[in-house]
């Protein structure tokens, strides 16, 4: 019985690591894509400002890199590069900027 609880431990410890990092670097391609893009295509879509996107993304990589041991800011941080990268890239994407 022990074996199995440190078992089932050790996966779910593994599964967050695995999270954190893929969320981590999650955020990072959107950050990059955010950092790069032009201003005013936020503005064109209607959206929050670029330099508003930078500091939510941003903050994300801070909190998947840094505070690991607290998954709910994972997934904090992997819905705010979701956001971004499924609803403001797509819609920057397709004005063409």
């Amino acid at each position: 019985m022990a074996d199995s609880a440190a078992f089932a431990l050790q996966v779910t410890n593994w599964f967050w690591v695995i999270f954190n990092v893929g969320s981590a670097l999650l955020a990072l391609i959107a950050l990059v894509h955010c950092a790069v893009a032009k201003a005013a295509a936020f503005e064109a879509i209607g959206t929050l400002s670029k330099g508003t996107w930078v500091g939510i993304l941003a903050l994300a990589v801070v909190f998947t890199s840094i505070l690991t041991q607290i998954p709910f800011m994972g997934i904090i941080a992997l819905c705010a590069s979701l956001i971004y990268l499924l609803d403001v890239r797509k819609g920057i994407k397709d004005i063409g900027a």
